[in-house]
């Protein structure tokens, strides 16, 4: 299989969710390696067993630093392992903005609720008392406001008669153990993923002006102008027009660029077989290190090309200000 992502796990207790990520590691398809358990409490149980299990381990107490000193030896020693993604299991840390700064869309953390229900402690109390028929539990992102972060997965867990806080809660962590490395599993892989691609490019692309999509031989296309007699600047290929792969295609300048571009990186770039002869170029999507800003500028580029002069106008009047 392609390179494994690579992830750090924080804790600050007996690491219950991260011993489920250690077993779920040991599976031989499993897309993620752990280089690193570390925790803030340097007698977490959690990091007793993370060692038995032959995994780096780090602590270091936050008594006496601040919270943004504490987190700054965290994310040293973070980078140290050579994670890639930080995953919070039982981490009894409010994070400073800094250091979620540092880890934009690459941290994750399992809350006790249903997002954006119950926010913050008690969730189980706050779930009976409400007379909700179910609770659960939400993996999101990691954003600077507590427990804010887009929500990737959710799992149901029906409250019971007769259900207290900890019992809930003892069926609730049987759901987590189950969504959390599963969740974490499709996230480090989304890059991989046709239709988490198609997203990427369809949101960047309708973000320019009076841009309207259109299937073209059964793949995504997008137009600038009117629905009548708009013009193609990018098209999405999996196997369009029989192509390997998964791409973007765009407009050139014409062929001295599109050679150029190819000479210059032909993994990244290469001629299609339809579009190839009119000076268009593909780029490659499914790398698994896509850079999305430089996808986000052949957008912007290839739609230059074919909008109409008023649009370009505006825009050049624009950016004069």
């Amino acid at each position: 299989m392609a390179d494994k992502a690579k992830i750090a796990i924080l804790i600050s207790g007996r690491g219950s969710n991260m011993a489920a990520f250690v077993y779920a590691a040991k599976s031989s398809d499993c897309p993620y390696d752990i280089m690193l358990v570390a925790s803030n409490d340097p007698a977490a149980p959690g990091l007793q067993l993370a060692a038995a299990e032959n995994i780096t381990t780090f602590a270091h107490p936050h008594k006496g630093l601040s919270r943004e000193a504490h987190d700054q030896i965290m994310h040293e020693a973070i980078v140290r392992s050579g994670a890639e993604y930080v995953v919070l299991a039982g981490y009894m840390r409010i994070l400073s903005d800094g250091f979620v700064n540092k880890w934009t869309d690459r941290m994750l953390n399992i809350h006790p609720s249903l997002l954006p229900k119950y926010k913050g402690l008690d969730t189980y109390q706050r779930a009976i008392d409400a007379g909700d028929k179910v609770a659960g539990c939400s993996v999101h992102l990691v954003t600077a406001e507590l427990d804010d972060g887009p929500v990737l997965a959710q799992t149901e867990v029906a409250i019971l008669p007769g259900d207290d806080a900890d019992t809930l809660a003892s069926r609730t962590l049987i759901a987590e153990h189950q969504l959390y490395p599963a969740t974490v599993a499709r996230y480090v892989t989304r890059e991989a993923d046709p239709e988490w691609i198609l997203n990427q490019v369809r949101q960047r692309a309708l973000d320019l002006a009076e841009t309207h999509e259109r299937e073209s031989f059964g793949s995504p296309g997008w137009r600038v102008g009117s629905e009548k007699n708009g013009k193609y600047f990018a098209y999405f290929t999996q196997k369009l027009h029989g192509e390997a792969g998964v791409g973007l295609l765009v407009k050139t300048s014409g062929p001295d660029e599109q050679a150029a571009l190819i000479d210059a990186d032909p993994e990244l770039y290469y001629s299609p077989k339809f579009y190839g002869p009119s000076g268009w170029i593909a780029i490659r999507l499914n790398t698994g290190r896509t850079d999305w800003e430089h996808i986000e500028q052949w957008l912007y580029k290839s739609w230059c090309l074919v909008a109409p002069k008023r649009l370009t106008r505006l825009i050049a009047i624009a950016d004069q200000f």
